[in-house]
């Protein structure tokens, strides 16, 4: 999976590959191939990345084991090296918490209901 984060700041810092493969000390078809995602990225190279582009690690990280973990509003993370770490509003995972409850008694309700109506419908119950 192309790292499009990576991309985006290096094009927008106006280096090319070839400078940020050089500053790294690897060739350019090996650091093409890191931005394409055809090969990952190890954590420590990150932190390279970031000196390089002037940027924290959070700003051109990208994972390529697609695991996301949401937070609670400032937690404290630490990078593990394969992980898309997401902050969320406090608020936003109360509303969430309300509507999975939400659901849940309406399942139950619903439930309830299948039975009165298959013991009313054939005079047996479960």
């Amino acid at each position: 999976m192309e790292k499009v984060k990576l991309v985006e700041k290096r094009k927008s810092k106006g280096l090319s590959q070839s400078e940020i493969a050089e500053r790294m000390g690897m060739d350019v078809f090996n650091y093409c191939r890191r931005e394409n995602g055809q090969v990952k990225i190890p954590f420590r190279e990150w932190g390279k990345l970031a000196v390089i582009l002037d940027v924290s690690v959070e700003d051109i990280y990208e994972s390529e084991d697609n695991q996301v973990f949401i937070c609670k509003d400032n937690a404290k993370v630490q990078y593990q090296g394969t992980n898309n770490i997401y902050s969320i509003p406090e608020y936003l995972l109360e509303t969430q918490r309300k509507y999975i409850e939400k659901l849940e008694n309406e399942n139950r309700e619903l439930r309830q209901d299948n039975r009165e109506l298959r013991q009313n419908t054939h005079g047996f119950t479960n």
